[in-house]
């Protein structure tokens, strides 16, 4: 039987409280999304557990709406960085040779650019919908996961069960997916939770600024830019999101570190 400590539960707890409310956002939504249904900033009340925002919807709608646009692109974004990062990586420290320095010098032109200005110049020509922000943010942060991965499977590929599976004649793929990947999921593994917060964090830095998701629809970053005025006066409803934000971050790295102390035995798993 598994044994988790509790602050992987606690992590664990929220993390599934903040997927199944994105998941669930319809039915348990107390308003639709773009419903004005009072003043301008309310306050709390039992009408308007949260308030109301700057035109007068539902602030808890917004946020819950919000969290299902801002954890399924960051999702999606992250899936995708880790899918191309690591192929990509792993498959640069096996081959080696002109492929591998290839790769390497595209990775570095890239993160030559800084990440949001790259971001911000591609979205400003291109049409913003959910397709276009999942692949302009899982491609520029694929750099990242690529140079984590090759830096680890670079000092995996020169260990005797990868010389003993070059000897068999196994190929590429199977080195790269049955040697070297297994003992690879611990760094990565960690560093998926970081990134997905960093996707988090990009998605709604780029709706602040407008080149993230559009009105009416809802994120995070969003709520805060359409209600920032409001905290000259003392309305919190430009904080909410980032209280949201940072509960996220914190359960989802508290499973990271769990899963990293988990992992961490499967290292070596394929000496045998």
């Amino acid at each position: 039987m598994i044994q988790i400590p509790l602050s992987a539960l606690l992590g664990l707890t929220v993390t599934a409280l903040f997927f199944a409310g994105a998941a669930l956002a319809p039915w348990i939504a107390p308003y639709p999304m773009t419903e004005i249904v009072g003043d301008v900033w309310e306050p709390a009340s039992a009408e308007h557990l949260l308030g109301t925002d700057s035109i007068g919807r539902d602030l808890l709608s917004r946020m819950i709406y919000g969290g299902r646009t801002t954890i399924w692109i960051a999702t999606m974004a992250t899936a995708l960085s880790f899918l191309t990062g690591s192929v990509l990586g792993l498959t640069a420290a096996v081959a080696g040779g002109w492929v591998d320095q290839a790769l390497s010098r595209l990775v570095d032109l890239v993160m030559s650019i800084p990440t949001l200005i790259f971001a911000l110049v591609v979205l400003s020509v291109l049409p913003t919908t959910v397709t276009t922000l999942v692949l302009v943010m899982g491609l520029l942060d694929s750099t990242r996961v690529y140079r984590l991965a090759r830096a680890v499977a670079v000092d995996i590929t020169v260990m005797d069960f990868v010389e003993a599976a070059r000897l068999r004649g196994e190929g590429r793929g199977w080195i790269v997916f049955r040697e070297i990947l297994p003992n690879a999921l611990s760094p990565l593994v960690a560093e998926m939770g970081l990134r997905f917060i960093f996707m988090v964090l990009f998605l709604s830095t780029l709706s602040f600024l407008g080149l993230g998701v559009q009105p009416p629809n809802a994120d995070w970053g969003g709520i805060v830019k359409e209600n920032k005025e409001g905290i000259v006066y003392g309305i919190s409803a430009a904080l909410t999101p980032a209280i949201a934000i940072a509960a996220l971050a914190i359960s989802v790295n508290l499973v990271a570190d769990w899963i990293l102390t988990r992992t961490t035995s499967l290292k070596g798993g394929r000496g045998e």
